[in-house]
């Protein structure tokens, strides 16, 4: 493998590791700070999915460093997921809702972003950003969901 197309590998991995990792931070604000009837559903949902997004970031660290990457400590992190802060109101299951489909479509872009970057090059990583692609489309559909249920009730 080309040393600039593998370092090109490296940091787009390390960019869906920190998504993965903020995902994780924003599902688990989410999943308490929401209130009401209407909410535990979608509470639920985003608990269950914590465990997977920290899987994700996981197998993308190990990744990261089995190319011959470092995996980023923490003071590299910086937010960047506006869409998924916690509402003022804790009963907007909506905007939650919504801030989960734009995450996840984001997720899936990136990832769709590593692959193509892959072809031909790293199989390995390849597949596994086509596994965790679609574990993204599954939850952002999974989410679609609710947003048709929630918005027509």
């Amino acid at each position: 493998m080309a040393d600039d197309k593998l370092k090109q590998i490296i940091e787009e991995l390390k960019v869906s590791y920190w998504m993965e990792m903020e995902t994780v931070m924003s599902y688990i604000c989410n999943s308490i700070n929401l209130d009401g009837v209407r909410a535990e559903e979608i509470k639920k949902s985003l608990n269950a999915d914590i465990q997977e997004e920290l899987t994700h970031a996981q197998t993308l660290a190990q990744r990261i460093k089995t190319i011959g990457g470092t995996v980023p400590g923490s003071m590299e992190f910086k937010a960047v997921q506006k869409s998924l802060q916690p509402p003022e109101k804790t009963t907007d299951v909506v905007s939650v809702i919504k801030g989960v489909i734009t995450a996840e479509e984001g997720a899936i872009a990136q990832y769709k972003k590593i692959i193509q970057l892959c072809d031909g090059v790293d199989y390995v990583t390849q597949d596994l950003c086509i596994q965790a692609l679609g574990d993204e489309e599954q939850h952002r559909r999974e989410f679609l969901g609710f947003l048709a249920e929630y918005e027509s009730a």
